[in-house]
């Protein structure tokens, strides 16, 4: 095993750290990433991309100093190569610099959240259950059903994206205000706009998803059909034979299909189907677009697929008038839907 040690220099104030490289000379590694975690310091990471024996682009990153990147003027180590890697080196250095900003911002309307500020509101509010590493293993975890989620997967059941897309800051500043229906996760609201934007900045920085990936599209929501007796009809027929979803959530809605006691979620914990028959809300929103958004763009991490694929835009207004039987609580209103605009406070 080779050992190298990164030096400490003058414009940059780190410490040493020895990162183990894998077995075999250095030259096998000259341009690809090696990730090794810091013995003292359990929640840092780091990147290391070798330009050549004396030149390296370290990366960390921990809760602290999210995405930080520094670059390292001389490694220690078998001379094999000179300081012309120097340039390459410098231009690789500014890149990765740009790309770590991209991670620690938020933009939700007019607002722009800041992973530094949001930091410190996710200590107070968020650690308890989500945990200081986001993996949803904070001390309340034990003890809730279903188990927070974990930031680091960067998987999300509420979202205007087609499924297996991350969200858009949006969908993620909607959930925090919002709050999410027969779960421990409570509705945000008292929190400044400017705060819930902090917060979703700082989020995407336990999922290197945001920093690899851009959100697709929303899906688009059409103006709903009327909800007459031929479109309740037609919505029970995809409900109780098309589709099957009586196979979860049971024939009359409550949740106890037969398939509803073998459902786990993509971390393999027990889920319930939702019971139509008790509640009001659901997870993400409470009006006629939000359940016909849940149709189409699934509940990523859960068993509840999109049906984006299979179903036409009236097909799912026939199935969302016809789940409205089902809530025997439910009264209709006037709104043109719950999407929680930012208010400017």
């Amino acid at each position: 095993m080779l050992a190298w040690k990164f030096e400490r220099t003058a414009l940059l104030p780190i410490p040493w750290h020895t990162v183990d490289l894998a077995k075999g000379g250095p030259e096998d590694f000259s341009w690809g990433w090696v990730v090794g975690w810091i013995s003292r310091k359990s929640n840092t990471r780091v990147a290391v991309r070798l330009l050549g024996t004396e030149i390296a682009l370290v990366s960390f990153t921990d809760l602290d100093a999210p995405r930080r990147f520094f670059l390292a003027s001389r490694v220690r180590g078998p001379r094999r190569f000179r300081s012309l890697f120097a340039p390459i080196a410098c231009v690789m250095f500014v890149f990765a610099l740009a790309m770590s900003t991209f991670a620690q911002e938020s933009y939700i309307g007019n607002l722009r959240g800041r992973a530094d500020h949001g930091k410190q509101l996710y200590r107070r509010y968020c650690v308890g259950c989500h945990g200081p590493d986001g993996n949803g293993e904070g001390e309340n975890a034990p003890y809730l059903d279903p188990k927070p989620r974990d930031f680091t997967l960067g998987t999300f059941k509420c979202r205007s994206t087609p499924t297996g897309s991350i969200p858009l800051d949006e969908d993620l500043f909607r959930t925090i205000g919002r709050g999410v229906d027969t779960t421990a996760m409570p509705s945000w609201r008292p929190l400044l706009d400017q705060q819930r934007a902090d917060l979703v900045a700082y989020i995407k920085t336990f999922s290197p998803r945001f920093r690899d990936e851009k959100p697709d599209n929303p899906v688009g929501i059409p103006p709903e059909t009327p909800a007459t007796a031929e479109s309740v009809k037609r919505g029970e027929t995809l409900f109780q034979e098309t589709l099957k979803c009586w196979q979860c959530h049971g024939t009359t809605g409550a949740g106890d299909g037969p398939s509803a006691s073998t459902l786990r979620d993509n971390k393999d914990n027990p889920i319930k189907p939702y019971n139509f028959r008790v509640g009001t809300r659901f997870k993400c929103g409470d009006s006629d677009e939000d359940i016909y958004r849940i149709f189409m763009t699934g509940l990523d991490g859960t068993p509840m697929p999109s049906f984006i694929d299979y179903l036409k835009p009236d097909q799912a207004w026939d199935l969302v008038h016809y789940l409205r039987t089902l809530q025997i609580h439910y009264k209709p209103k006037h709104t043109t839907g719950s999407k929680n605009e930012v208010t400017g406070n």
